[in-house]
């Protein structure tokens, strides 16, 4: 009935909220046809796996996970003190946070339009916010002539007011009449004026600086108000300092505040999931070698966590392990399985940890989270968005891609440490390094049974991917990289959730 109130404009109804229609299979759709739920194999404890585990277990399937490493989670992975890591170069690491620090790894954010958040929200994982944007951060580029960082609301400043004006100027001498109105280009000059903090039109609609650009002595009580940012630079200098370069990352839907992250660290979204399907349920340490299907069922063999040689029999399976990594199993899915597998490929991402004795950067540089971004080696530098006004706190020294991932993955930990703490000293200062207790970096491409940030190189709308999309057979796959929304949780719950509805489905049937 709620439904066909949707349908007549009188509810709320979920694609009119532009959230994806999932109807949840259930124990009593069985009743319906005189059926029982059947037992079916997850490969991986990810995100995609779990949520699949999840979501059947409600209906009453029989489900176990298969995780080769010791915990679930997958690229979902919170840093704490004494957790360890040996990549496949051999580089070991044990971090040393102290107790209430901790880096997110791998994913650190959620929009608020996320699916990712329903489910903290059924799973009672409280959230809070994670700031994504901060004025007062730092942009830093080789470019810069004085070689000091500039902050984000002075960048804005000065590129908006130089934009606006350039474009007022052109407005007010004829260059846009073929485009615009009398009334609109009134219009326009008057949101210019704004928008750039501009002169009048006796001036030029000139750009000279304001406040919005900050403040060397802020304002303050009666007889103080405050000297306001000098040393304006030119149009040119603004442009060749490449800051304007950033300002497009929170106009991305997937970017823009206001974003979240659970507290205490975002593997609370994993750790619910498996208490909520059960730890019983989820066997670690279990590395699949093979797939096999027939008519009846799906045979997955598999080594157990003392290397013992296994093999467990199920009516399906969902295979939610990186799609690299399963195209090396044995298995008989078929030619069109294998092509596609072979055509999604890993990609390279790294962060390093940097945990300082004291939150510095709050009582010295007045950031309270947000990303610095540069164009040097560390791409991103983020400020924490909790534990403020603590003791310690612990930094996203730098996050980058691709081919600098690759080339600090094969640094030892140290190097990459010295490497990364060098590079911050020119932004934030000698206290970068002098304050620094302990770090933990990450290359993901060279994590053992991930191996990869991320995944690209294909189209997942594209014909060659439709036998993975839409399976015809007992083993059905599931992953972000299945989605339109690769690299989010967000896109291996859709993809998760379109797996369990086409098992369910052939279950029914």
């Amino acid at each position: 009935m709620f439904a066909t109130m949707g349908a007549l404009g009188l509810a709320p109804t979920a694609a009119a909220q532009g959230t994806p229609q999932f109807d949840a299979p259930s124990a009593s759709d069985f009743h319906l046809k005189g059926r029982s739920a059947g037992s079916v194999i997850v490969l991986g404890g990810g995100i995609a796996g779990l949520v699949s585990a999840y979501e059947l277990g409600k209906a009453g399937y029989r489900v176990t996970v298969l995780e080769p490493r010791d915990r679930t989670g997958g690229r979902n992975f919170t840093v704490r003190g004494g957790d360890e890591l040996t990549d496949t170069y051999g580089h070991h690491q044990q971090a040393r946070f102290s107790a209430g620090q901790y880096m997110n790894a791998g994913p650190a954010r959620l929009a608020q339009w996320m699916v990712t958040l329903d489910y903290c929200r059924e799973l009672g994982v409280p959230v809070e916010v994670f700031t994504n944007t901060n004025a007062d951060a730092y942009i830093h580029n080789s470019s810069m002539p004085d070689g000091r960082p500039m902050r984000y609301r002075t960048a804005k400043a000065d590129t908006y007011g130089y934009v606006s004006e350039l474009l007022a100027k052109a407005t007010d001498t004829g260059a846009l009449d073929r485009q615009l109105t009398a009334d609109d280009k009134e219009l326009l000059i008057e949101f210019l004026r704004d928008f750039g903090d501009l002169g009048a039109k006796t001036d030029g609609y000139a750009y000279t600086g304001s406040s919005r650009r900050g403040y060397t002595t802020w304002p303050g009580e009666s007889g103080v108000p405050g000297v306001e940012l000098g040393d304006v630079p030119t149009a040119s200098e603004v442009f060749a300092s490449g800051v304007g370069r950033y300002f497009s990352f929170e106009f991305e839907f997937d970017q823009a505040m206001l974003m979240f992250q659970p507290v205490g660290g975002m593997d609370q979204i994993p750790k619910a999931l498996t208490r909520a399907i059960g730890a019983d349920k989820v066997r670690l340490g279990c590395q699949a070698t093979s797939v096999l299907q027939d008519d009846h069922g799906v045979t997955v063999a598999y080594t157990d966590p003392g290397g013992r040689a296994r093999s467990l029999r199920a009516d399906y399976a969902i295979a939610a392990m990186p799609p690299h990594l399963l195209a090396k199993l044995h298995h008989n899915l078929g030619g069109d399985v294998a092509t596609a597998l072979a055509a999604v490929k890993p990609a390279s991402a790294g962060k390093i940890g940097l945990e300082y004795r004291s939150r510095w950067w709050e009582t010295d540089h007045r950031i309270y989270g947000g990303i610095t971004e540069t164009d040097s080696d560390l791409t991103h530098v983020w400020h924490p968005s909790y534990g403020y006004h603590g003791d310690r706190g612990v930094m996203i020294g730098y996050y980058h891609y691709a081919t600098v991932a690759d080339r600090y993955s094969l640094m030892t930990p140290l190097e990459r440490q010295t490497t990364a703490v060098a590079l911050g000293e020119r932004i934030y200062g000698p206290k970068y390094r002098t304050e620094l207790d302990s770090s933990f970096s990450i290359a993901w491409r060279q994590v053992p049974h991930l191996e990869g940030a991320w995944h690209g190189g294909y189209d997942v709308q594209s014909a060659a991917l439709k036998p993975l999309v839409e399976p015809a057979g007992r083993v059905l796959f599931a992953g972000d990289w299945l989605s339109n929304m690769d690299a989010w949780q967000h896109g291996a719950i859709l993809a998760a959730r379109k797996a369990v509805t086409a098992l369910h489905t052939r279950a029914l049937a």
